[in-house]
């Protein structure tokens, strides 16, 4: 089984070579690492080519954000799994390909995710946050329940089928696609009870009260198109992240 591994990156100098030799490390040969630059300025490039040991296709040019960059390498992967890997994340350990790999060697399963450690952007080995998202109950996306998206991979013939991330959604893509495979159309995903990444925390929906409120109001749009109640989702989403810090 091909995994294909997608990370997009602008201006990643800072942190990208951690996270190529995070994937360098896995113990799984079958991988396809897919870069997306968004023609960085500064040395980003240069650190995928002295440290991309397993990258097997670089695209450089400018894009629409993040989205639209993922959105191309889910379009150049040929892998049966697709996954995504951001220019500051890392893998837990040596061993997250494999047994992602395990848990798609059962038929019934189209997708899997597992939990996720924020770290600090300073030190990576300390642990701010612990998203432990719990087994998979299509129930409790009503509650605004989502897997952690840097610990979701899927088969790549639903990508195909059922599209990738909604470029109408600068924040929140990453919320829509979930509600699209999981709730509205149902896929089936298995849970991995172990942290598979550490995300550095300071992404782009929590910087600033401005994004946390344009989050806010693309997951309420999310919701309604999706079929989602929003005055419950937005409270379960918001009032879930609480026990993560303890």
């Amino acid at each position: 089984m091909k995994i294909s591994v997608i990370t997009a990156t602008w201006n990643s100098e800072e942190t990208i070579e951690g996270t190529l030799r995070s994937l360098n490390t896995q113990d799984y040969s079958n991988i396809e690492h897919i870069i997306v630059d968004g023609a960085s300025t500064d040395a980003t490039l240069d650190s995928v080519r002295r440290h991309g040991d397993r990258v097997d296709t670089v695209i450089s040019e400018k894009d629409n954000g993040i989205y639209d960059a993922l959105n191309k390498g889910i379009d150049a992967a040929t892998g049966d799994v697709i996954g995504f890997l951001h220019s500051d994340d890392l893998y837990a350990n040596q061993k997250v390909l494999s047994r992602i790999a395990q848990e798609f060697s059962n038929d019934g399963t189209d997708a899997t995710y597992g939990d996720l450690d924020y770290v600090s952007q300073a030190n990576i080995n300390k642990t701010v946050r612990r998203w432990v998202s719990g087994g998979f109950d299509r129930s409790k996306m009503k509650n605004g329940w989502m897997p952690p998206h840097p610990t979701f991979y899927m088969r790549r013939e639903h990508y195909v089928a059922l599209g990738g991330f909604d470029l109408r959604y600068i924040i929140s893509a990453d919320y829509d696609s979930m509600l699209r495979y999981l709730w509205k159309n149902k896929l089936n995903p298995s849970y991995i009870p172990e942290v598979l990444i550490k995300m550095r925390l300071g992404g782009k929906s929590n910087n600033s009260f401005s994004n946390i409120l344009k989050k806010t109001t693309e997951d309420k749009k999310v919701m309604v198109e999706n079929g989602i109640g929003p005055f419950r989702g937005l409270l379960g989403k918001n009032f879930s992240k609480i026990p993560q810090l303890f």
